[in-house]
Order: C-alpha cells, then sequence, then structure tokens
C-alpha cells in the first residue's frame, strides 16, 4: 500500500518534469531568437512611430510635397531598373555566347563598377561636364566660344544625369545574375532554334532571355532598392525623392513622425519589390529535362560585329568605372599634401574602427543564429531566420528612423537613471556614442553575414557534428571545432562584405553618426557638397579602393 502510494505520487512529479523539459529553451534557441528580434525591431519602430506620431502631418505631406517625392522615386526606380536590366543582360549575352575583341578580360571588367559608390560617380560626372569641366572648356577652345550664351549644353545637374550615374553604378548586379543564368543553359536549346533557322537575335530573345528571366528580375529587383536608397545621389543632382524627404522632413521641419510616415512608404516600396521578384520566379520556373548538360558555345564575332560587341561591353565599363575613377585620381594626386590632412586621417580611422566593429559583430551574430535555428527544431527560430533579412532591402534613411528615435528616448531615461544613481550628470551614452551607427551597420548588412553562414554550415555533414556530440563534445565546442575550421573561408569573405558596405554606407550613417564624427563616406559627401572636390577626392579614392576588394571576392566566387 505504502509502495502503491509512492508511485501515486510521483507519477504527477514525473509528467510535470517532462513537460517542463519540453518547453525548456536552449541558449542557442533562446539567442537565435533574440537576436532576430534586434533585426527586425528598427522596422516594426518605424511603423509604430508612423502610426503614433506626435504630430500628425499626413495631410499636409499628400497634398504637398509627397506626390512630388513618389513621382520622383518612381521615375527613377523603373529608369534606372530598365537601363540595368537590358546593359547588364545584353552585357552577359555576348560574352557568354560569343568570342569577340577583349572578351576575355571585358567580362570580368564589367564587374569593377561595383566598386564605385554612386554619388562618387555622381561628383565625378559633374566635374568632367560642368562649365569649368574639361569637355565644355575643350567646345569654347575648339568652336571659338566666348560664353554659356555661346551654345548650348544638356543640364548636367538633372534627373537624366542622376538616371546615367545610377545605370552606371548599378547595372552589375544584373550582369551578375544574368552572366550565371547564361552559363548555366544547356546549348541544346540554342542548336534547335538555330536549326530551324532563328537568327542572333531571335535565338536570345526567345530562348536565352526567357530562361534567364527570373535571374534579370531578380538584378532588376536589387537595382531599383538600391536606387531607392541612394540619398547622395539624388541631393547632389537636386532630385527630390522618399529618401531626401525623408531627411528634409526629419532635420529641417524637426518632424520625426512625418519622416517616419514618408519611411513607411519607403518601405511599403521596397517590399512590393521583393514579392514581386519572388512571384515573378515563381510563376516562370524552367527545367532541364536532358541527363547532360552540355554548355553553349562561344561563336566567333569578326569583323565589324566583333568591335561592335566590343564597343557596347565598353562603354558601361567606361561609364562606370573608367570616368570617375581617372576624374577622382586626378584631383587625389594633384596636391599630396591633402592625404596628411588630420581631418582625413581622423575620417579614416572612424570608418576602419566603426565599420571593423560593425562587420565583426554582424558576422558572430549570423553565424550564431544560423546554428542556434539549426540546433533547435522549433517553428518560431526558422519562421525568423529568412526574415531578418529584410534589413538589407530597407533604406538607410529609414532604419536609422527606426533606430535613432527609439533609442534616443531609451537613451535619456537610462541617463536619468545613471543621474539618480551616480548624482553626477550623465551624458547620452547610445546616441551620443557610434552605438546607433553600429547597431544600424548590422541590421542593414546582416542578410549578408547571414547568408554566408547558413549556407556554409549547409555544405558540412550533419554527420560530422553528430561525431562530435557522441564523443562528448558540447554544442559549443562542436561550433568550434567542427564548423568554424570547415566555414572559416566563406565566413572571411562575408567580414570583407560587410566592411566593404559599412564604409559605402552613406544615408543612415549621415543622420546616426554622433556631433563631429566623420566617416570617410560622409567626409566625402560634405566636402562635395561645398564644391571642394579636391578635398573630397583623396577619401573617395580610399572607398573605391575598399570596393574594389569586394569586385575581387565576387569575381573569384563567379568563375
Amino acid at each position: 500500500m505504502h509502495q502503491m502510494v509512492v508511485m501515486m505520487d510521483t507519477q504527477p512529479l514525473s509528467r510535470l518534469s517532462t513537460g517542463l523539459s519540453k518547453i525548456s529553451v536552449s541558449p542557442w534557441s533562446l539567442g537565435a531568437i533574440v537576436i532576430a528580434f534586434v533585426m527586425l525591431a528598427p522596422i516594426m519602430a518605424v511603423i509604430w512611430i508612423a502610426l503614433h506620431p506626435v504630430e500628425n502631418i499626413w495631410p499636409h505631406l499628400i497634398s504637398t510635397t509627397l506626390p512630388r517625392y513618389l513621382k520622383n522615386t518612381l521615375v527613377l526606380m523603373v529608369s534606372v531598373g530598365a537601363i540595368s536590366a537590358v546593359v547588364g543582360a545584353s552585357a552577359a549575352w555576348l560574352v557568354t555566347r560569343y568570342h569577340f575583341p577583349g572578351a576575355r578580360w571585358i567580362q570580368w571588367a564589367l564587374l569593377l563598377p561595383l566598386s564605385i559608390p554612386a554619388y562618387v560617380g555622381a561628383y565625378a560626372l559633374v566635374d568632367f561636364l560642368e562649365y569649368a569641366g574639361p569637355i565644355q572648356t575643350g567646345l569654347r577652345s575648339l568652336f571659338g566660344w566666348q560664353t554659356a550664351r555661346d551654345y548650348w549644353f544638356p543640364e548636367v545637374r538633372s534627373m537624366g544625369a542622376a538616371i546615367i550615374v545610377l545605370s552606371a553604378s548599378l547595372f552589375p548586379y544584373v550582369y551578375i545574375l544574368s552572366r550565371a543564368a547564361f552559363r548555366e543553359q544547356s546549348g541544346a536549346g540554342e542548336e534547335v532554334a538555330r536549326s530551324l533557322g532563328a537568327g542572333a537575335v531571335n535565338r536570345f530573345l526567345r530562348v536565352g532571355l526567357p530562361l534567364a528571366r527570373p535571374a534579370i528580375a531578380a538584378g532588376a529587383a536589387i537595382v531599383m532598392m538600391e536606387t531607392v536608397n541612394d540619398f547622395g545621389t539624388v541631393d547632389y543632382f537636386a532630385v527630390q525623392t522618399l529618401t531626401t524627404g525623408i531627411f528634409s522632413v526629419w532635420l529641417e521641419s524637426n518632424n520625426a513622425g512625418g519622416a517616419a510616415q514618408i519611411a513607411t512608404v519607403v518601405l511599403g516600396l521596397v517590399i512590393f519589390l521583393v514579392t514581386m521578384e519572388k512571384v515573378s520566379r515563381r510563376k516562370v520556373q524552367f527545367f532541364s529535362l536532358s541527363t547532360r548538360h552540355r554548355a553553349p558555345s562561344k561563336a566567333p564575332l569578326h569583323g565589324i560585329w566583333g568591335w561592335a560587341a566590343t564597343v557596347a561591353c565598353l562603354l558601361p565599363f567606361l561609364i562606370g568605372f573608367v570616368l570617375p575613377t581617372s576624374v577622382i585620381a586626378h584631383h587625389a594626386f594633384g596636391n599630396w599634401a591633402r592625404w596628411g590632412d588630420p581631418e582625413l586621417i581622423r575620417a579614416l580611422w572612424n570608418t576602419v574602427r566603426v565599420g571593423g566593429i560593425a562587420a565583426v559583430l554582424t558576422v558572430l551574430a549570423g553565424v550564431f543564429l544560423v546554428y542556434g535555428v539549426r540546433l533547435s527544431g522549433r517553428t518560431l527560430p526558422r519562421l525568423l531566420l529568412p526574415v531578418t533579412t529584410i534589413g538589407y532591402a530597407a533604406p538607410g534613411a529609414v532604419l536609422a528612423v527606426g533606430i535613432l528615435i527609439p533609442l534616443a528616448v531609451l537613451d535619456h531615461k537610462l541617463a536619468d537613471l545613471v543621474e539618480v544613481v551616480t548624482r553626477a550628470p550623465a551624458g547620452l551614452i547610445l546616441t551620443g556614442s557610434s552605438f546607433a551607427l553600429v547597431l544600424a551597420y548590422c541590421v542593414r548588412f546582416f542578410a549578408i553575414a547571414q547568408g554566408a553562414a547558413d549556407g556554409a554550415m549547409g555544405r558540412v555533414p550533419p554527420s560530422l557534428a553528430m561525431a562530435a556530440r557522441s564523443l562528448g563534445r558540447t554544442r559549443g565546442q562542436t561550433l568550434k571545432e567542427v564548423y568554424a575550421p570547415l566555414i572559416r573561408t566563406s565566413v572571411g569573405s562575408a567580414l570583407l562584405l560587410v566592411f566593404v558596405d559599412c564604409v559605402k554606407e552613406l544615408p543612415a550613417t549621415m543622420l546616426l553618426r554622433p556631433f563631429n564624427f566623420d566617416t570617410l563616406a560622409t567626409r566625402v559627401h560634405d566636402q562635395a557638397s561645398l564644391e571642394n572636390l579636391g578635398d573630397a577626392s583623396p577619401g573617395a579614392l580610399m572607398i573605391v579602393a575598399v570596393g574594389l576588394v569586394a569586385v575581387g571576392l565576387l569575381a573569384r566566387a563567379n568563375k
């Protein structure tokens, strides 16, 4: 009887302990969820602030400036996306299907414009084409013109110029994806089309282009998202877009709620682009039914057609890389004393320090998140994993709104608490330092680190981790001793790519930097805005040099 009582008493306890073990959360899973929410918090904050503004100026925005901002943004998006799609896809088709003079090095040269931030290209183009630039100076000397009234020249700072600069800087996104898609296509389809009498143009339009459409659409979507994010180019060309509207409403009108409301419009455009890109890929799918993949052969282009292909591929390379690099280098090396400017050295140090810290934290968080999700069999972490990449699509100005305003409130409460405890005035810890800037970089470029970590861990056989656990290794030791050596190369590449993007980022940096804190990007923009391209050029050339590192990684990955 006593034994039966004991058994009856212990059964509920055993069921309770079993239930607690089921609901227990490992530190890895909990950490993954915390990281995911940190990455999503700025987006949720923007939406909350827009729905609960201190002063609702939404009706005023709709009746005054918002239609103009939206119209200009849409014109830029569509124009830059279309031009980039045409240029990138056409160049990719030529280098993958034909032999022509210079094709072997041109296929890699077309990646180089990615190293030039669009705002640097804008400064160079204006300097090259303005009244005192070499083009107009040469025309006046050649034809004997004395003033600008003697001849007509297109307006340099205009919507058209902004479209050209952005297209020349961003078309490689389409080129990279299109080139990969064209290389993966089988040569059998083209051979059938050729046997049916289809010419080169028809084979491109009816065979190659439809098969590569998902890749082209994905590249064009990235281009349009980067166009929405741009601030330096449109600000320099005096084109009012939604991004410049965030700056003006927030900084000039001192209305954070209005800035958040404009930011939600930007966020809506970005979500629309991402959704349309995914829908287009899902609706248009092609499969190879052949068991043997035969790469398409390259046809030789002789005579005028070969040189026409060379010129067609060289033109975007010259506009997107050679022109801005030449102009910037001319100014940068024209006066060596500028390289020793203490302000430039300080900006360089700030860039390396903040970008380096952000890159390390971003990669560590990405590895932790992916590993934690893999260890957890629960639904919530797995659902949050792809959602955390939305920060890469969100423009820097939008993230700045969602980060700075909540941090400012938290910072003031923290300062009051410190003052009560220590009875000494405390400064702003979060917004008065580079903390907000590092957080913005982490959120903005987290997708790069997460994607690299996820892809690298996916290539590690699960049996290796199981063997380590069977030998008594903990989860942390398994990550350190098994995964770390195998994913080191991919993680290192992600670290460099995140650092490069941090160096180039302008909108978030301008809004979140502390007082008297310059990075290379903000210094270049400030100096160029004052028409002082000579002092801006050394910093711009440093940014280009760092960008070339990313291009080198892309070239190695796309061999």
